[in-house]
């Protein structure tokens, strides 16, 4: 059984309940009011998260979505070198979200905002015939990196991993459930529980010249710095090896009985930094390097290079 819309509303505001010193008016109203920072530029995302499209229920618990929702938008804002201000969340509850649904939402909501240090400041709550979860996250910084920024002689720089939320969706896809096989339990746990690298987000900003957010594959959101920047990039086939070995994901593929680099370049919503730099960057590992031209190869160990087509997630594909 779920309560009725304002009811509803009424446990979200409780639950939600924080007054942080920026908030001049929070949920309640019919609008936020924020008072920014002095001296600060303010970055603004949204992001959906959609039953059928970005997760079936059978896959993740409530809680589980909730803190999906909000650390996938939030990974935007720290591919931007900015940090989580705060956020609005407009959800959209199907039929069957009972009252013990909408609780676990809120607290994967909110245990995210607490984890980002920002809080849910508002936002709005509708009935619809599928779960939708709506996230507004607005962070502040004092430059914002672009996409558009590459130059030829960078190299390219990665936090996070590649390949192992991939690598949990197939798992989950093909019947699989955490504990059935101990090999893929970080991977199906990785796919449930993304986390947004605000700090490492807040470490490349000074030295950046372009990042991006994976959140559709490696090799498609790399694709999109490349295209901006009016520039191409050779990845090294054996970092990519490296990697995959390093972060357990070849353990996993070898029981998927997948190629690891294909979830490495194409596996999508890990959620790492892929950040273009004239210098390292502590706590990012080298992919590869920006080149004049166009496009993305991999090289591999004897010198032989292969043209890249992106291939990695796709709304309307």
């Amino acid at each position: 059984m779920r309560s009725g819309e304002f009811a509803t509303l009424a446990r979200l505001a409780r639950q939600f309940n924080s007054a942080p010193a920026f908030l001049r008016v929070g949920i309640g109203d019919d609008a936020a009011v924020l008072e920014p920072p002095p001296g600060k530029q303010v970055v603004w995302t949204v992001d959906d998260q959609v039953e059928g499209t970005h997760f079936e229920r059978g896959w993740l618990a409530s809680e589980d979505i909730g803190w999906r929702a909000l650390m996938a938008a939030a990974s935007d804002v720290a591919a931007m070198g900015a940090s989580p201000w705060c956020a609005l969340s407009a959800w959209t509850l199907s039929g069957d979200v009972e009252d013990e649904d909408v609780d676990a939402l809120t607290r994967g909501t909110q245990r995210a905002a607490r984890a980002l240090n920002a809080p849910v400041v508002g936002g709005n709550l509708t009935r619809g015939p599928t779960l939708s979860l709506t996230t507004t996250v607005l962070g502040t910084c004092e430059r914002a990196i672009k996409r558009d920024g590459a130059r030829a002689g960078d190299g390219i720089y990665v936090a996070g991993t590649l390949g192992i939320a991939g690598a949990g969706l197939l798992a989950l896809e093909r019947g699989a459930v955490e504990s059935q096989d101990p090999n893929l339990d970080h991977v199906i746990a990785g796919w449930k529980r993304p986390s947004a690298l605000v700090e490492d987000g807040l470490r490349m900003a000074p030295v950046a010249h372009a990042a991006i957010d994976v959140s559709d594959g490696f090799a498609q959101d790399l694709g999109h710095i490349l295209n901006a920047s009016k520039v191409g990039a050779v990845v090294e086939e054996s970092t990519l090896v490296e990697h995959a070995h390093a972060t357990g994901l070849v353990v996993a593929t070898t029981a998927l009985r997948v190629d690891p680099i294909e979830l490495v370049l194409h596996g999508g919503e890990d959620y790492a930094l892929v950040v273009v730099s004239p210098e390292p960057i502590m706590g990012f590992w080298r992919a590869g390097t920006i080149v004049e031209g166009s496009g993305l190869v991999v090289r591999g160990p004897n010198g032989e290079e292969r043209p890249v087509t992106s291939r990695g997630f796709d709304h309307f594909r």
